[in-house]
């Protein structure tokens, strides 16, 4: 199914602003001077995570957000109901349905959607009685994709992570320097065929999704070098990238950092 070239969106997730706060816990830097920096830059939504542990994300920033910017806020959450509580008083336009564990650096993969289906459905239905805009974070898999449809979600975002994962041991000395990257002693053969079967499940996942009549977006990991190849795929559209940018912004400020991976977006 051909989708409209022009809809590959951005979403900038700025979580990590949050994560530089915390460090020293204080106040500085607010993620909510982003907004306007990543609006006037070529962001088409802003994300950010509320977490059960509020790693970085705090309540009252999420309400600011939500309340000033000028751009649609994605919302990622947890189905643990008093999350979904705090959700539904904030009304984002999307709130995107994540899993969650608490040892975790970052989100480690899809919702189990078939495994915690009665939950998220009643997540799901409190979503819809406040209007809000619903997506799910799962793998590249028709078994986490029919259960979305039957769902009734909007969107489903496609866990990238795998392909990120292959992709940087393929292209960088990650498995050299890493060493608890795995496996460490496969081919470059080996790679190869591993990123392509992870490539071709998300190009098959996204074309799928979008027959069933869903929204797709697509995200974890992508940075300014892999993402080149998810960007063909015409049933994508929409990325929600976030450490990338903000670690460029580091080096290049928020704007430029922004700006570039905006034009890496265009088909």
């Amino acid at each position: 199914m051909h989708v409209d070239k022009a809809k590959m969106t951005l979403g900038v997730n700025i979580d990590h602003i949050a994560v530089l706060r915390e460090a020293r816990k204080i106040n500085d830097p607010d993620p909510l001077m982003a907004l306007a920096i990543c609006a006037q830059s070529g962001a088409d939504q802003i994300t950010i995570h509320l977490r059960e542990d509020r790693r970085h994300i705090h309540d009252e920033d999420a309400r600011r957000i939500i309340a000033s910017s000028p751009l649609p806020v994605n919302l990622e959450c947890a189905i643990e109901p008093s999350i979904i509580d705090i959700v539904c008083t904030l009304r984002p336009h999307r709130a995107t349905l994540v899993p969650e564990k608490r040892q975790e650096v970052t989100t480690e993969g899809g919702l189990d959607v078939s495994g915690n289906y009665d939950s998220i459905y009643k997540a799901v239905q409190q979503l819809k009685e406040r209007e809000i805009e619903i997506s799910l974070f799962i793998d590249p898999t028709r078994e986490a994709i029919e259960a979305s449809e039957r769902l009734g979600v909007e969107w489903v975002e496609l866990h990238t992570g795998s392909y990120a994962n292959l992709y940087a041991m393929r292209h960088s000395a990650l498995p050299h320097s890493h060493h608890a990257i795995e496996p460490l002693n496969l081919s470059r053969h080996a790679l190869d065929s591993l990123l392509e079967n992870a490539y071709g499940a998300i190009v098959d996942a996204a074309n799928y999704a979008r027959s069933l009549g869903l929204k797709v977006a697509a995200g974890h990991g992508l940075n300014y070098q892999n993402i080149a190849p998810i960007v063909t795929i015409e049933t994508i559209e929409e990325l929600n990238i976030g450490q990338s940018i903000i670690a460029r912004s580091v080096f290049t400020g928020l704007a430029t950092a922004v700006s570039d991976m905006k034009a890496l977006c265009h088909r």
